[in-house]
């Protein structure tokens, strides 16, 4: 029989004590990842690899892969930046893509359904490193019926959205 005196106090509750995500750098042109993940000083931002990209860093589980087609977000919805794979498969090359708006590459694909809403609200939360990644449908700016899923997580410093473009 259980009494007060030697009922436990305190109860375990299942999933309240889970590790928080491991981040990782990246860079953000060839998404090559640098030798140095804990102790990267500032001065070494740029890419060893490419000498191209600025160095981010994301969600271990986000980090796109060195055949990822992805764009960087900044909070203004600006593009800061895009992988090469992202360039051949939008048919823009970054120098041209750099500060515009990036509904100028990629729209909702399901517009109808309040997906512009649901695009802008997700890049704003990832730029300002809000939220959990999320997910989205989106077409090339320059065609119709395409419908392509984006992942958009958290990115920084300074802090971005990443898009990556799941093909």
């Amino acid at each position: 029989m259980v009494t007060l005196a030697n009922r436990p106090a305190l109860s375990v509750i299942a999933g309240g004590n889970e590790a928080a995500p491991a981040w990782r750098w990246f860079c953000g042109r060839c998404a090559a990842h640098p030798a140095l993940e804990d102790a990267l000083p500032f001065a070494r931002r740029v890419c060893g690899s490419c000498g191209l990209g600025l160095l981010l860093r994301a969600r271990s589980d986000e980090v796109p892969g060195p055949d990822a087609a992805y764009l960087v977000v900044d909070p203004s919805f600006a593009v800061q930046g895009l992988s090469q794979a992202a360039e051949d498969y939008l048919g823009i090359t970054e120098k041209a893509a750099v500060n515009r708006h990036v509904t100028e590459l990629l729209i909702p694909a399901d517009r109808s359904a309040g997906g512009s809403a649901n695009l802008a609200v997700a890049l704003s939360m990832a730029a300002r490193g809000e939220g959990a990644p999320s997910q989205a449908t989106v077409s090339r700016g320059n065609t119709f019926g395409e419908r392509i899923r984006a992942r958009i997580s958290a990115c920084g410093p300074p802090p971005a959205a990443l898009v990556v473009l799941v093909r």
